[in-house]
């Protein structure tokens, strides 16, 4: 029986020649049954092949919210979120993912290698991992590049969907981090290939506020709360140090620092000690 995927692609319709590049190689997989839905943030997505429907959202909620609204409108035994200016090169890369997660049922979401086609260096933070390595090289992951995941619909549904209240940043920790505590695991495959253009993401002005912000906020709503400042503290070194030639850089950083700390985030779901133990003999307590 061929297996159904419900694909995600959010977008605000301003990359019209990416989506669609985006959209062809989804239409061009082979050996598995698409639902494909387009999610407009703040637009209603027009022009759309034959097949691949349409959701427009009448306001930006934001990419984590907005990927949890396709979410609820696509049906498959799995699901598939590709961004907007993201594409898939072989026509088999769905039915192969699948395959490698059927084949070991302990992966519960599995990210590709990411790739710029046009040949300029790939950016080092595509690899989810502390000591990056050869980028072919698969492991077990603790977060996520979030533009090209692909979960068992059930493991999606268990760790509670992407996290709404963040909008931006660090949505893909989370969620690796609830994927392994519903007992699976997020999987890097170094051997599967995705398509995105090597663009910074300090292009966007509300980086550094939200990456702090959503950095307390993963740890309030994660983790058990003896561990919460052992977490916030070690990142808020790793910025103090990364960031200490560029001082407004770092004021906004800690702007969001303190949001984080005064602004409830709501909807708190602390790891299983036994996650945490996981994930540390798997190489990663989720300290840093």
């Amino acid at each position: 029986m061929t297996t159904r995927i419900g694909v995600v692609s959010l977008s605000q319709g301003r990359r019209p020649d990416d989506l669609a590049r985006g959209l062809d190689s989804l239409i061009a997989q082979r050996g598995v049954e698409l639902d494909i839905v387009v999610v407009g943030n703040a637009w209603q997505p027009a022009g759309l092949p034959p097949g691949v429907r349409s959701l427009a959202l009448p306001e930006n909620v934001g990419i984590p919210a907005g990927r949890n609204r396709g979410a609820e409108a696509v049906s498959g035994e799995y699901i598939f979120f590709l961004d907007d200016d993201a594409s898939i090169p072989s026509p088999t890369f769905l039915a192969d993912a699948v395959a490698r997660i059927e084949a070991d049922p302990t992966i519960g979401l599995l990210q590709p290698r990411v790739v710029d086609p046009s040949g300029v260096e790939n950016p080092r933070r595509w690899i989810p991992r502390i000591r990056k390595g050869d980028p072919v090289r698969s492991s077990s992951v603790f977060s996520v590049w979030e533009g090209a995941t692909l979960l068992p619909r059930a493991v999606f549904d268990a760790a509670g969907g992407w996290a709404d209240p963040f909008f931006y940043a660090h949505e893909g920790i989370e969620l690796a981090w609830r994927v392994w505590d519903t007992g699976h695991r997020a999987f890097y495959a170094g051997d599967l290939v995705a398509h995105h253009p090597a663009i910074e993401p300090t292009r966007h002005s509300y980086y550094y506020r939200l990456n702090a912000r959503n950095r307390v906020w993963l740890a309030k709503r994660n983790l058990p709360w003896v561990l919460v400042p052992f977490y916030v503290g070690s990142w808020t070194g790793i910025q103090i140090l990364r960031w200490f030639r560029r001082p407004a850089a770092l004021r906004a950083w800690f702007g969001g620092w303190l949001a984080g700390w005064r602004e409830n985030p709501g909807g708190r779901r602390r790891i299983k000690w036994v996650t945490v133990w996981r994930m540390t003999r798997s190489g990663r307590p989720p300290l840093v």
